[in-house]
């Protein structure tokens, strides 16, 4: 059972009393009338095959709230498009499947990038800006989550708790930021967000003392989490990061865009659990160790903006520091654990711990060697600015590839 403490400078949502879910899902058919809501699913070809998405979607049909779904797909040939029009055909709601490799779309992006407006890697983040692209040409939605199709734990009410914030009229939220504990199979699991990023900014705070952009992300208390809504409003100005940087850098544009009373967290589920990278710990650009890298760079990034200054000294200051405090966080894990009844390997965790503190500094270095890099894929705004009927193009070759008969 949640706790109802307000910790730092954003409101937190809790789940207080199990609120029965058909009560809370008649609310949103209600709001649902005045703020149409849609749903994005970005998803690999490969997750098709998985037990999680079957799950998901099985759960999403019963969904009564919903105006439009759409699936970004990744990965996929054209025999597997069609093969995930038939797994998506079971939605009952007004659903498109977005096929990111097939001919129309990758025609756009070849515009796009002729213009240097398109993405300039693969990836989720890629994916995510195509989705909210649809989303905004199609204007079937005012409100808009996005989650996981890993998550192997789902049930619907973790989406109905995700999109209440910012569904509801008599709220004035423009994001909402899940978060949950995460444990399965009697372990603490989430080991970038205990032993990288929180203390990560808790030793930043202590290098360069206090600055509101580090009170603001030590505020959630689950900021890695790939669960979060907005009202479609937000879709227009936000950019989107197209590495693993993907949720530190929608939480860093919320609040350059935002006060932060537009913006809010709130407790989706007691029980998380989705697929889980290997940490590979002797290639930097595979598994957790890009992840920590790819972090730790958009954490850099945020403060450079903002004036501070980076050089190999502050880098190893900020390492040194990082470590003494992640260390720290280990043995406060573990007792966690210990009374909980829950395993946790304190070598493993240590172990992680150094290869963070070198991915800080691998971090650092490429930071300072690339400090004209800009991975941000551009805001929709900008690129509408630039091809002003991009949407009508992106709407009519999603509406072509549904169209088609298999």
């Amino acid at each position: 059972m949640a706790d109802f403490y307000q910790n730092g400078i954003i409101t937190t949502l809790h789940n207080l009393t199990d609120r029965p879910l058909e009560a809370m899902e008649k609310e949103l058919m209600s709001f649902s009338r005045v703020r149409p809501m849609s749903l994005v699913l970005p998803s690999l070809y490969s997750e098709l095959q998985g037990p999680a998405l079957e799950h998901i979607i099985n759960e999403v049909t019963q969904v009564p709230y919903l105006n439009e779904i759409v699936v970004g797909l990744d990965q996929a040939s054209e025999s597997e498009y069609r093969h995930a029009k038939e797994f998506f055909g079971q939605l009952p709601q007004h659903h498109r499947v977005l096929w990111n490799d097939g001919p129309r779309l990758r025609k756009i992006d070849a515009m796009l990038e002729e213009k240097g407006l398109a993405p300039n890697e693969m990836g989720k983040g890629r994916n995510v800006w195509y989705c909210y692209g649809y989303v905004l040409a199609s204007g079937r939605a005012e409100a808009v989550a996005l989650h996981d199709c890993d998550i192997v734990t789902y049930d619907r009410s973790l989406l109905a708790r995700l999109i209440y914030p910012v569904a509801n009229p008599a709220f004035n939220y423009e994001f909402a930021k899940g978060y949950y504990a995460r444990t399965a199979d009697g372990k603490m699991n989430g080991r970038v967000c205990r032993l990288l990023v929180t203390p990560l900014i808790r030793a930043l705070k202590k290098v360069y003392g206090h600055i509101d952009y580090l009170d603001y992300l030590d505020s959630f208390r689950y900021p890695l989490s790939g669960e979060f809504s907005m009202r479609v409003d937000v879709l227009n100005d936000i950019r989107i990061p197209s590495d693993w940087g993907l949720e530190i850098g929608v939480l860093s544009e919320m609040k350059r865009n935002y006060s932060t009373n537009r913006i809010c967290q709130v407790d989706i589920t007691d029980n998380y659990d989705h697929k889980h990278q290997p940490l590979s710990p002797d290639d930097a650009a595979a598994g957790l160790s890009k992840m920590s890298i790819d972090i730790c760079k958009s954490i850099f990034r945020k403060l450079a903006t903002q004036g501070e200054v980076f050089s190999t000294e502050t880098f190893r200051t900020i390492k040194a520091t990082y470590f003494r405090v992640a260390l720290d966080f280990v043995e406060t894990y573990y007792n966690d654990a210990l009374m909980n009844g829950l395993n946790l390997d304190r070598h493993k965790e240590e172990a992680a711990v150094e290869l963070f503190a070198e991915n800080i500094m691998r971090a650092g270095e490429y930071f300072l060697d690339n400090p004209m890099e800009t991975p941000f894929i551009p805001s929709w705004n900008r690129v509408i600015s630039a091809i002003p009927d991009i949407l009508d193009q992106i709407y009519e070759a999603v509406e072509a590839d549904n169209a088609e008969r298999d």
